[in-house]
């Protein structure tokens, strides 16, 4: 006697690592206004193309993204529509409303979320330094761009020179 069934035979489909280089803080009900939900570490400046793999992640999480604003200071193109993940995008630019250093992703069924941008070519310790911060559950409610000067300064001050044995003096 065979059996037969409805369902199609298993496959194996290759991993496909996410592409999206973020960190997010944990679930939180009592999210403060400006707060950072968790920084995104994109590998270019090609808004477009690092939306896609930004929403592959971020869309199972909190629900499809559909609308995103951000300021044109590190963006040379912001497109106003996106295809992502068969989707639009819209996407938006603001000039003094909204930091430099920060994106704003919206989605009409989980709302809002703020996530720090770091800039495509900082070296991975400082990047993994900021994802951290800007991810930790409990602790500093600094700006996306107070993050980004303290890991300046930080930066700054380990290298030593000839005067003090530290580099770039």
């Amino acid at each position: 006697m065979s059996a037969t069934t409805d369902r199609p035979p298993l496959r194996a489909v290759p991993f496909r690592a996410p592409t999206a280089r973020l960190a997010l803080k944990p679930e939180s009900r009592s999210r403060r206004p400006g707060e950072l939900d968790g920084a995104w570490w994109p590998r270019s400046r090609d808004l477009a193309s690092e939306l896609s793999a930004l929403a592959d992640v971020l869309d199972p999480l909190w629900g499809r993204i559909t609308r995103i604003a951000v300021n044109p200071l590190h963006w040379p193109v912001i497109p106003r529509k996106v295809i992502v993940n068969g989707h639009v995008v819209n996407a938006g630019w603001f000039t003094s409303e909204l930091d430099p250093h920060r994106i704003l992703l919206l989605s009409y069924t989980a709302g809002r979320w703020d996530l720090l941008v770091i800039p495509p070519e900082t070296g991975a310790p400082s990047a993994a330094r900021l994802l951290a911060s800007a991810s930790a559950g409990a602790g500093s409610q600094l700006t996306a761009t107070a993050l980004m000067t303290a890991e300046q300064a930080a930066d700054a001050s380990s290298s030593y020179g000839p005067g003090t044995g530290r580099l770039g003096d």
